[in-house]
């Protein structure tokens, strides 16, 4: 198995996926709240989470609409994705399908805090999305971290993108 040199880019799963694991210094329940709810969401993932009809069971559809700021910046044409429930697991697992990807969300108890653990796979394998996909994920990753550790987000620059964007292309290359 391949892995990053630096942990917090995750590790590539034999299946094609990455792996992210942080250790987060809030409760799981906050944690959860953080990854389900849209006036958390908002600060850092660039879609809501809504179950079509509210019941959170697996195979529930879901509507994944990305926010007014997301959709101006980066001139998205159709706002609002789709996807499918896979788990809903009340504070400890969240899965679901997104247009092709899979994202596993894990949460335990961990020295206080929380263990995080985001497995995903992309629907479309390759480098190029590995670079931008993975890229995407850690930035979201860092961002959840800011918002719980301090209740805000800055803004995030091209320049950091773009940076962390070669930091995966190097890993992508590496592995190919």
């Amino acid at each position: 198995m391949t892995t990053t040199e630096d942990a917090r880019l995750g590790r590539l799963l034999p299946d094609g996926g990455v792996q992210f694991v942080r250790h987060l210094k809030h409760q799981p329940a906050k944690v959860w709240r953080a990854l389900t709810e849209g006036e958390h969401l908002v600060h850092w993932f660039p879609t809501d989470l809504v179950v079509v009809g509210g019941e959170r069971v697996p195979g529930a559809e879901l509507e994944l609409p990305f926010w007014p700021r997301q959709v101006e910046r980066w001139q998205i044409d159709e706002p609002v994705t789709h996807g499918e429930l896979v788990a809903w697991e009340e504070p400890t697992l969240l899965e679901w399908i997104w247009e092709g990807d899979r994202l596993r969300w894990e949460l335990e108890p961990h020295d206080g805090g929380t263990r995080l653990v985001l497995s995903t796979w992309f629907g479309e394998p390759g480098e190029e999305y590995l670079t931008k996909s993975g890229a995407g994920y850690h930035l979201c990753l860092a961002m959840l971290e800011e918002l719980l550790d301090t209740g805000e987000v800055g803004y995030l620059e091209d320049a950091r993108i773009a940076a962390t964007e070669e930091e995966y292309r190097a890993v992508a290359t590496r592995s190919a």
